[in-house]
């Protein structure tokens, strides 16, 4: 086994030797590149999603080398059951299943042609890779969930994105055509040849890998800084995920300035910065090791982990879905076989006797300590409190405020759910003339049956057109909400996963409250002031939520009002004491 300390000095490689002992490079050039571009014309395409664009990024740059192409079904069955691609618990090491799914209706047309190859390309149409299918397979994705993410809760992200992949994987000869299209911060997205350039051109050969997802604030400079001072001779690559995070988190444009805010307050020549276009599973221990195995790819031979490295947090139950040290134990288990050496770092946490950070496990004894949590933060951001000096730089403070300010002067929707009947749309235009009253923002109002007639009137009612529909609404509030509008969405929206995604889009610009009108479809149907529970009873009407089609109630909206005994002025009211409760509203 090569010890992490022994480099390749050579013209290949500067820094740690690749995962596998080759830096995987899939562009074609010269007249292989023409001649694909050429058959390219006459392929079947596939758009790429953002999380596949992710993925081919790094297969064709070399970032998950060995990997040469999506992994076929025994590669993936190994990597699911031993961590593995030799189908042995012995074998080289890598945890993640690297996928390319597909529809059946894809799969049967490229099955259909004689050369079995797929162009895949982005969504403006360029070409970015051709694969020919030599392995298709149907995965057993609750098996892939338990197994790679240890949970089958769709409150996982990770698990979210297992269950919502489409139905075939395929795997075959991958030819790279470019690489992705970015048109943003290209001077910091650097493959893992140019970052091992840098690291030849300063003589770095000892490198500490830093891996965020977060804005970095004085604890992590203090946590980056310390890693290199305990390891001597060692430089600091910061190395931030701006490809795919966890659902809500900041969006990486204001990150991004973030980190080019702190990187001046290292000592000079410790630290670079580089972006890294890497679609995250939030898979917890599993994501661990594969991101200590990417960074070996950059040239990286130290990785830090953290005390809940690559965590989704808590379910809905508010139960952790990985325990605290669990990810530090898989990789420092696996550091010797990765030849990597891995630093496990504790939460760093300020001490104003001293002045100073440490380690929360080292702090002096008697000493009070002081921390500012995310939520936290995110509330100091939201009320305009004070964010303290200790905690963080007044230009990162800046930053963050410009991209989240007070929610009094943030967009944000109002999504009503219930029966028909319940009385939604009727406060929904209460709310409407109550809030044009209140303030001056421009509000939207976004009601089902106005809905149906100019944005979805070519869609029915069975369940993959309702929730196409509440998508719909979804994405046009969730714009109104960027713009700092306000918008008031009243569908009957039966089902919870065309909801949780209205949330998910709409969260990433700003607030999103959902008010179950909860009245009983007994009370609604008495109501019937449309006439519809009418034809429903004489068969006149098919496929009815709540009577012959189901209806998902929230687990968790902000409010629950049932509208039997509560007039429309009452819960109306009860709407704006919860805005203005939250600091929506004055």
């Amino acid at each position: 086994m090569v010890s992490p300390d022994t480099f390749i000095n050579g013209p290949e490689y500067f820094g740690s030797i690749p995962h596998g002992g080759e830096l995987i490079d899939l562009l074609l050039k010269g007249e292989q590149l023409v001649e694909l571009k050429k058959r390219s014309v006459t392929m079947p395409s596939l758009l790429l999603t953002k999380k596949q664009l992710c993925d081919i990024e790094l297969l064709i740059n070399g970032g998950f080398s060995p990997l040469k192409t999506f992994m076929d079904e025994d590669t993936y069955t190994s990597v699911c059951n031993y961590m593995t691609l030799e189908g042995s618990e012995d074998g080289t090491v890598f945890p993640m299943p690297i996928i390319l799914d597909v529809t059946k209706e894809t799969l049967d047309i490229v099955l259909a042609t004689e050369s079995k190859e797929l162009a895949l390309r982005d969504e403006e149409g360029n070409l970015i890779a051709a694969i020919t299918v030599s392995n298709y397979y149907k995965p057993n994705k609750t098996e892939e969930a338990q197994k790679t993410m240890g949970s089958v809760d769709p409150y996982h992200p990770g698990v979210n994105t297992i269950f919502n992949t489409k139905e075939y994987y395929i795997s075959g000869l991958l030819e790279g055509a470019q690489l992705p299209v970015h048109y943003d911060y290209n001077s910091l997205r650097r493959t893992p040849k140019q970052v091992r350039e840098i690291f030849r051109e300063n003589n770095w050969e000892n490198v500490i890998a830093f891996q965020t997802r977060n804005p970095m604030h004085r604890a992590h400079r203090e946590l980056t800084v310390r890693a290199a001072e305990l390891n001597p001779g060692c430089h600091i690559l910061i190395q931030p995920v701006v490809g795919m995070t966890k659902p809500g988190d900041i969006d990486y444009h204001t990150r991004v300035k973030c980190y080019k805010t702190i990187i001046e307050s290292y000592p000079e020549g410790l630290a670079m910065l580089s972006l890294l276009p890497l679609a995250m599973r939030m898979g917890g221990p599993r994501e661990a090791v594969w991101h200590a195995i990417i960074r070996k790819n950059f040239g990286c031979n130290h990785f830090i982990v953290g005390r809940d490295h690559a965590g989704p947090g808590e379910d809905k139950n508010g139960n952790l879905f990985y325990q605290p040290y669990e990810a530090q134990e898989l990789a420092l288990k696996m550091a010797d076989r990765l030849n990597v050496k891995v630093l496990p770092f504790q939460m760093m946490v300020y001490v104003p006797d001293h002045d100073k950070y440490y380690p929360v496990d080292e702090v002096p004894k008697g000493l009070e300590t002081a921390n500012i949590s995310g939520t936290k933060l995110r509330h100091l951001l939201r009320t305009g409190g004070e964010i303290p000096n200790w905690f963080t730089y007044e230009k990162v403070v800046r930053i963050l405020r410009e991209s989240c300010p007070q929610r009094s002067k943030q967009g944000f929707t109002v999504f009503f759910t219930g029966f028909s009947g319940s009385g939604k749309s009727t406060i929904a235009n209460a709310l409407n003339e109550a809030l044009l009253e209140d303030g001056s923002r421009s509000i939207t109002l976004l009601d089902g049956d106005v809905v149906r007639t100019f944005l979805s009137s070519e869609l029915g009612f069975s369940k993959e057109h309702r929730d196409l529909n509440i998508k719909r609404i979804g994405f046009v509030a969730s714009e109104i909400s960027k713009a700092g509008g306000i918008a008031i969405c009243a569908p009957i929206a039966p089902y919870e996963a065309a909801r949780n995604f209205s949330r998910q889009i709409i969260s990433q610009n700003g607030g999103f409250i959902e008010i179950h009108i909860s009245t009983p479809i007994e009370t609604c149907e008495k109501r019937d002031r449309k006439g519809l529970y009418a034809k429903v009873r004489a068969g006149q009407l098919k496929g009815f939520t709540g009577i012959d089609d189901p209806y998902e109630a929230p687990e968790n909206p902000e409010l629950r009002i049932d509208t039997t005994d509560v007039s429309v002025k009452d819960a109306v009211d009860i709407i704006l004491n919860h805005l203005r409760t939250e600091g929506y509203i004055n």
